[in-house]
């Protein structure tokens, strides 16, 4: 018997952060911590609360699904064609924080949103980390 293929792709990222989860919170929901580490954006975190995202290449909208501070954080992400949900994780570890990023929603004729999904969250978590280096 074969496992049939799953309908859509995920990008997953995950990280060990030498920080602990409220100050990581902080550089995930804070929009000008947001700004300097992903893109401007106009994010409150309040389920239901729309917001976008703004970039050189353009711009995504988004839509806060769930908010648990400290542990969780769901929010769409898409445009005309493309309709995902990032969802960040937070884990307190040894070192600080167990942080892990999940893309879902890709279809598999979007190769474009996929491949650039996965080349952009390791350079965006990348960003988080120096950020998180340079905050007090």
């Amino acid at each position: 018997m074969t496992e049939a293929a799953p309908e859509t792709l995920s990008v997953v990222v995950e990280r060990e952060l030498s920080h602990p989860p409220s100050k990581v919170w902080r550089a995930l929901t804070q929009p000008h911590l947001i700004a300097e580490w992903l893109m401007k954006t106009d994010f409150a975190p309040v389920p239901g609360h729309r917001f976008g995202f703004h970039a050189e290449w353009g711009a995504v909208e988004c839509e806060v699904r769930e908010v648990e501070p400290d542990r969780t954080l769901s929010y769409t992400w898409g445009d005309h064609d493309l309709k995902s949900v990032v969802t960040w994780t937070l884990a307190p570890s040894g070192a600080g924080t167990r942080l892990r990023m999940e893309q879902t929603g890709f279809r598999r004729d979007q190769p474009r949103y996929f491949g650039g999904a996965q080349a952009g969250w390791p350079r965006f978590l990348d960003n988080l980390e120096q950020l998180l280096t340079g905050m007090e």
